[in-house]
């Protein structure tokens, strides 16, 4: 069967890897989702046929070395890195990255994303940039101390949620944001209160928002978007459109 059901039923136990942060999971679907991506994007171009037998074609040498299948790669790892990192379970990454290595050589299809986490860059520009330096603190168990957590935290926060909207792995990386966000604005309410700006207005507001119960993207933009003068970030007109327009319910 080559086929979106195909597609489907090989991206569910890949999804539940990244959500639960599951590494031998995750290495175990990698390379079939690679495939049928492949496949199917080799098809809607005319590169390719389907099969007489209804397999999906294993990946070739020059598979694995097609930027095509690396953006696919590199959306897949960053995904999984992202949702670790919320975790702070390094370890996982660790055993993904020793995993693909040994199936796919070092330069396999994400190892890009990889070194977002592993080495990022002084000056970030890319979102990638981004997301990599902060989760490779989180990852390290590097916790910013408590006068710049909630701040530090409410920028993470933002470039994950930029991260999620733009990733096939969307629903993945939004539920664990969500629940991290909660944490975060709990503790910033709460023991990390004498360290926001404008208490009095803060507290209460961040307290009401915390009571609602959905883990979802509206939840996470309406954090970010009340948390913001408690941090003292001045959003600018895009960030703060954005914000308002994903809080609506």
């Amino acid at each position: 069967m080559t086929d979106m059901t195909e597609l489907a039923k090989r991206k569910l136990p890949l999804n539940l890897a990244i959500v639960h942060v599951d590494p031998d999971g995750f290495l175990a679907t990698y390379r079939r989702w690679l495939e049928i991506t492949t496949f199917i994007s080799a098809l809607r171009i005319g590169e390719a046929e389907m099969p007489d037998d209804g397999i999906t074609p294993q990946l070739t040498e020059a598979d694995l070395a097609n930027g095509a299948v690396h953006r696919i790669g590199n959306d897949t790892v960053m995904a999984f890195c992202a949702t670790a990192a919320m975790k702070g379970d390094g370890a996982s990454v660790d055993k993904i990255e020793a995993g693909l290595k040994n199936d796919m050589g070092d330069e396999f299809p994400g190892s890009f994303a990889l070194r977002h986490f592993r080495n990022p860059v002084a000056a970030p520009i890319t979102l990638e940039d981004f997301v990599g330096a902060s989760a490779k603190k989180l990852l390290e168990g590097d916790i910013p101390p408590p006068p710049k957590r909630a701040s530090e935290c409410w920028e993470t926060g933002l470039r994950f949620l930029e991260l999620a909207r733009g990733s096939n792995f969307k629903n993945e990386i939004m539920y664990p944001l969500a629940l991290w966000t909660r944490d975060v604005w709990t503790w910033a309410s709460t023991d990390g209160l004498a360290f926001l700006a404008h208490i009095e207005d803060s507290q209460p507001i961040l307290t009401e928002a915390l009571k609602e119960e959905r883990n979802d993207e509206p939840f996470i933009a309406n954090m970010l978007q009340l948390g913001a003068p408690a941090v003292e970030i001045e959003l600018d007109e895009d960030v703060e459109g954005m914000l308002r327009s994903l809080a609506r319910r």
